[in-house]
């Protein structure tokens, strides 16, 4: 039985097409512009990052022969860390700090914000969004100084108490980690709420109207038709507002130094004063390294939440 023509034709002139698509010239035509890109990436992306590891092999101080002549030690800081109390429970401080601050202070009252705003009164949301805005527009500095005099001993928060008659504790020494986590809550939430916001306005109405009336209560239809419908937006904010936190240091720094003692030093602050506090800039490189490998876990395990969304 003989091939058609025009079939043996077709496919001749794909496999001419496949081949020219593949060819090294237009290979190198399409990649090319993307050069510049890789190249600043990189210079100060992978670049500190391989220097940050090579600095975590080695014995480097701040100060002394050894900040003049660092010897390699191999993984003897990495060792030591596993030995080292104060970092086995900068980790779980660290753990907490996100779980409570990103993963379920921002997002939720972030979406609670996002959805009351698209049920209200148009002015009522603008105030409420404006509000809610400023505290993310606050430079970092500016804005865990604003949370220092609000949680401190004679702050804001205590003479609100004061005022219906009740004697506030000493936040920042009694409860050093509450005040952090919803000090970042309050810096964080508006970035969760304008991005559940945009998200929330891409549900088309007609979806919901159709479980309305088929007689789905508004609970039913938030749950299991809007939430899966934006299901992709929910795994990146978790990711961004997730890596944000892993690394704030100044909020911390600012409110509470990672103290009293070690009760709120998560694994950016005591990198910070390892490496210059104590002039252990080796030391203080690994953790800040192994923070880093933290950061990474978290983008993979949020990336494969997105791959079937990206497929």
């Amino acid at each position: 039985m003989s091939v058609p023509t025009a079939t043996v034709t077709t496919a001749v002139r794909t496999s001419a097409s496949s081949s020219r698509r593949h060819s090294p010239g237009r290979v190198l035509q399409r990649t090319a512009p993307l050069i510049p890109a890789v190249v600043l990436l990189g210079m100060f992306l992978l670049g500190p990052i391989l220097y940050s590891l090579y600095g975590s092999l080695t014995d480097r101080a701040m100060s002394g022969y050894k900040a003049a002549a660092p010897q390699f030690v191999g993984l003897d800081n990495y060792v030591a860390l596993l030995s080292d109390p104060a970092f086995l429970k900068s980790i779980l401080l660290t753990a907490v700090f996100v779980f409570a601050s990103a993963i379920v202070g921002q997002n939720v009252l972030g979406m609670a914000l996002a959805v009351l705003m698209r049920h209200c009164a148009r002015p009522l949301a603008s105030l409420v969004g404006g509000i809610v805005v400023v505290a993310w527009a606050l430079p970092e500095i500016v804005a865990a100084f604003a949370c220092y005099a609000f949680f401190a001993s004679e702050g804001t928060l205590n003479s609100m108490l004061a005022f219906i008659g009740l004697t506030g504790p000493k936040w920042l020494l009694t409860f050093p980690m509450l005040s952090v986590i919803l000090a970042n809550v309050w810096r964080g939430t508006a970035f969760s709420m304008m991005q559940y916001n945009a998200a929330l306005a891409q549900v088309p109405p007609e979806v919901k109207e159709s479980a309305a009336i088929d007689g789905a209560s508004a609970a039913q239809s938030f749950f299991r038709i809007t939430l899966p419908i934006i299901r992709r937006s929910i795994a990146t904010n978790l990711m961004l507002t997730t890596l944000q936190t892993l690394g704030v240091f100044t909020l911390i720094w600012v409110m509470t130094g990672g103290g009293p003692g070690t009760s709120s030093s998560t694994l950016p602050v005591l990198a910070y004063q390892e490496a210059f506090k104590f002039s252990q800039v080796g030391y203080g490189t690994a953790i800040a390294t192994v923070t880093l490998l933290v950061g990474a876990v978290f983008s993979v395990v949020y990336m494969k939440l997105l791959k079937p969304e990206v497929d």
